[in-house]
């Protein structure tokens, strides 16, 4: 999809993140095209997901746009969300609308910078490039090297960036008042009213996952906060 397009869509509007990794009982290309296919019903604009194959999938079966990354974990680096060339390989395969990279400053698995990771996209397709990033400066940075978007979905991840269970709104309107691309905002997004509160500092749109696609984590919620409290039988 052209990059204005794309941008013009989602504006103001909700993306959800359809992922189950391979412990979680959702796992498989078929659950998430139909869980995607019920975000769409609900009013979603573009879906999030994990994976090559999810990501034909979802395409298919809903024709909305993705927001492509691959997770895979390497032993020589801390970073897991499109880590390598090889996983951006997989993502232009997919024919993703957008490719996310970690943006972090952290050592990418093999040394590989995230500069060559930006050009290798430039030159192999014509998908945007969205960074995912949990500082300020790590947004400036990714700005700089020329992604179209910014995420704050790793704020929280990595050690230096705020460990707390609210959404991090102070870094959606930093990277918002001083960036120039559209600041997507993620992570730990529960509630509408948190949703409407990243759009009044400054996001483009925002990703819901967890609240939305992951029944389990939900349950598990519901549970421990039962557990907490002492229940008499009438």
């Amino acid at each position: 999809m052209e990059k204005q397009k794309f941008l013009d869509l989602i504006k103001g509007q909700l993306i959800v993140s359809c992922q189950a990794l391979e412990d979680e009982p959702l796992h498989g290309s078929s659950y998430m095209a139909k869980m995607s296919l019920a975000a769409k019903m609900g009013g979603a604009v573009a879906i999030r997901a994990n994976g090559k194959e999810d990501i034909i999938a979802i395409r298919n079966a809903t024709g909305l746009p993705t927001i492509g990354i691959v997770k895979r974990d390497y032993p020589d680096s801390d970073i897991f969300i499109t880590p390598t060339l090889k996983e951006v390989s997989e993502l232009i395969e997919a024919g993703t609308d957008v490719i996310t990279l970690d943006a972090t400053l952290r050592e990418r698995p093999g040394g590989t910078s995230f500069q060559e990771m930006v050009c290798f996209i430039r030159e192999n397709c014509s998908s945007l490039i969205m960074a995912d990033v949990s500082t300020i400066e790590e947004g400036i940075a990714a700005v700089a090297e020329g992604c179209d978007l910014i995420s704050t979905t790793l704020s929280g991840y990595t050690p230096y960036s705020p460990q707390i269970d609210e959404p991090d709104f102070d870094l959606i309107k930093k990277l918002a008042s001083r960036c120039h691309v559209p600041v997507i905002a993620e992570g730990r997004i529960s509630t509408p009213d948190e949703a409407i509160e990243a759009f009044k500092n400054g996001a483009h749109s925002v990703v819901v996952g967890t609240a939305i696609t992951r029944p389990q984590v939900l349950t598990k919620r519901f549970v421990e906060k039962m557990k907490r409290v002492e229940i008499k039988s009438s």
